[in-house]
């Protein structure tokens, strides 16, 4: 029987946060056997660790649909579910997307606090065709969108669409097409569209629709996050060491807390957040 493991990250309650599956040792498991677990679990994503050495770990994330090359949250959970089984340090994880580092640090709660390094970062300008597609399955006009932030393709492990909401108004009501959106972010390569409204200069509010997941929102997004913030900089709107806040999940009922660091002289980005786990 394969032990799976339930937390919620970005959060400090279970009814909080993303849900995410962790497997700490999934070695013996195949492709198959993991997109099976993950899709019966339902969550956005599982992440499952295969040991390598001591402290070091290959990582794989499935949605219910498909494997992806790097996923925040579950990151976040995996990190604190090894805390809470080898205790506080840095664990250093291989994606798909590249090597992932993650200080584990334990909290005044007795829990523990995961900060991850993203990999490298990277935005361009989305074209209008993209864009325009993107709207028209999201339901929304071009005057919908805030013209101080221009819409980019932001990377950062993943590829996310990164459109900003005019008012706090337009990024709560969230009533998309689901196949076509899913579709056109296939065709694309996308992983999510990371819709966004800006409270001040360092203070966001945040929506992920992710359908080629088989999932219509991710309550909390730490991959997109990651991407925002390296989206951020490319215009010229952070400078190194910014600290940033993202709140997501709020309009689900599942409010979720973010928080973002740019690196001096470095594209990455580091994510930290919490976890507890699910019962």
């Amino acid at each position: 029987m394969t032990d799976v493991m339930r937390y919620a990250a970005f959060t400090t309650t279970p009814t909080g946060g993303n849900p995410a599956g962790v497997v700490l040792d999934a070695r013996e498991l195949s492709d198959a056997e993991m997109l099976a677990i993950a899709a019966e679990l339902g969550y956005s994503e599982t992440a499952f660790l295969h040991p390598t050495d001591e402290r070091h770990y290959r990582i794989q994330y499935f949605s219910p649909l498909a494997e992806v090359a790097f996923c925040g949250h579950a990151t976040i959970a995996a990190s604190v579910a090894l805390g809470e089984q080898i205790g506080p340090g840095t664990v250093d994880l291989a994606t798909q997307a590249g090597p992932v580092p993650v200080e584990i640090a334990a909290d005044s709660t007795g829990g523990f606090t995961a900060t991850l390094t993203s990999p490298p970062t990277s935005s361009r300008q989305a074209s209008e065709q993209e864009v325009r597609a993107a709207l028209d399955a999201l339901g929304w006009p071009a005057d919908d969108l805030d013209p101080e932030y221009p819409p980019h393709v932001a990377y950062a492990g993943n590829h996310h669409l990164v459109l900003a909401a005019a008012s706090r108004r337009r990024l709560a009501d969230l009533d998309y097409d689901f196949d076509a959106l899913g579709r056109h972010m296939t065709d694309m390569g996308w992983t999510t569209v990371h819709l966004f409204w800006p409270e001040s200069s360092t203070v966001f509010h945040a929506r992920n629709p992710f359908p080629p997941g088989g999932v219509v929102e991710d309550p909390a997004t730490g991959a997109a996050a990651a991407a925002f913030t390296g989206y951020l900089r490319t215009l010229g709107r952070l400078k190194d060491d910014t600290i940033l806040t993202i709140h997501q999940g709020v309009d689900m009922g599942r409010p979720s807390l973010l928080t973002c660091t740019t690196i001096s002289d470095d594209s990455r980005v580091k994510v930290s957040g919490t976890a507890v786990p699910i019962q």
